[in-house]
């Protein structure tokens, strides 16, 4: 096996599977990049990526460019002299010169089966669409958005209790094996990427705060999808009371029989073994676990306890406070 002298370029919690694979195999992670340090939380407190924390504890170089075209990082890329740029989630769009830099080009782990779900946030709308499957693709680096030639990819079934979360753990797994696999063949010479058909291809756009909020116009079936598509980040929310509740577990309970009486969206029908009855637009969906701001996770029916709330009364009225 042909060692490759590797820049490995990521952000998030995604990244550690395939760093950690690389790091046991023959090739080389010369350096890291990552993105810049960010302030986070109530106390505003500087935090490094969850691949900064792993390059320090390994001791790999790290460089964390506020801008990718900067001549600074650029002169410093270019004294590196990698074989290969690996990106995982890194977050950023890189540029032409950065792409024709390494002889074999760059190579980036996607976390869905393209064409399908290009942009940032293809395993939260995978699963807040209802799709069947996610997956994910090895694929050549371009300047267009997850558009480039791939090299290799795999479908993963998304199964009805699936979250994002654990969607996440098992994409970020089984792409860190599938991104060795490519790199192994790039070292031999033996990669073989096939076109994308970009008339198949669908997007994943950033999440927003509107995608957070629950509409209990919709049908029940589209209301869990969202709440297990934003599970564990960022919650699903209503209000009660005017005041901002997480929803972060749920099931569907299937729709109105024919001629059964229908209450108005969001409404509390009735309580089960901890669980409390919403009604939807169109079917009944069982809430299991919520938040209150400034809470700890508790059973759905507890919060109805202690917000003394009764059948009849209804979620997502009022202003959506935090107080």
């Amino acid at each position: 096996m042909i060692s490759l002298r590797l820049l490995f370029m990521g952000t998030p919690v995604f990244a550690l599977p395939a760093l950690d694979l690389i790091n046991s195999s023959p090739h080389n992670i010369a350096a890291i990049v990552t993105q810049p340090d960010r302030l986070a939380g109530r106390g505003k407190v500087l935090r490094y990526s969850a691949v900064k924390q792993w390059a320090i504890a390994h001791r790999v170089e790290t460089y964390q460019p506020d801008q990718l075209n900067e001549e600074a990082f650029l002169a410093w890329l270019d004294n590196l002299k990698p074989d290969l740029i690996v990106t995982v989630a890194f977050g950023r769009l890189l540029p032409g010169r950065l792409l024709k830099t390494p002889p074999l080009g760059c190579v980036n782990l996607h976390a869905s089966h393209l064409p399908a779900y290009r942009g940032s946030a293809p395993i939260h709308r995978a699963v807040i669409e209802g799709a069947p499957y996610s997956g994910v693709s090895i694929i050549d680096l371009t300047e267009e958005l997850d558009g480039g030639d791939v090299y290799a990819q795999e479908k993963e079934t998304i199964f009805p209790d699936d979250t994002a979360g654990t969607l996440h753990d098992r994409l970020a797994a089984g792409g860190a094996a599938l991104l060795l696999k490519t790199i192994n063949a790039l070292a031999e010479g033996t990669a073989v990427k096939t076109p994308q058909d970009s008339a198949l291809a669908t997007y994943a756009p950033p999440l927003g705060p509107p995608d957070e909020m629950i509409d209990w116009n919709l049908h029940a079936r589209e209301i869990h999808n969202r709440i297990r598509g934003l599970n564990p980040w960022p919650g699903a929310y209503t209000t009660c009371k005017g005041k901002r509740v997480k929803v972060w577990k749920s099931a569907f309970t299937g729709v109105h029989e024919a001629g059964e009486k229908i209450a108005a969206p969001g409404t509390i029908l009735g309580f089960g073994d901890g669980t409390i009855v919403v009604a939807t637009g169109l079917g009944n969906l069982t809430l299991i676990e919520m938040q209150p701001a400034g809470k700890q996770r508790m059973q759905a029916a507890a919060f109805c306890c202690g917000y003394r709330l009764e059948p009849g009364e209804r979620l997502g009225i009022g202003s959506p406070s935090v107080g």
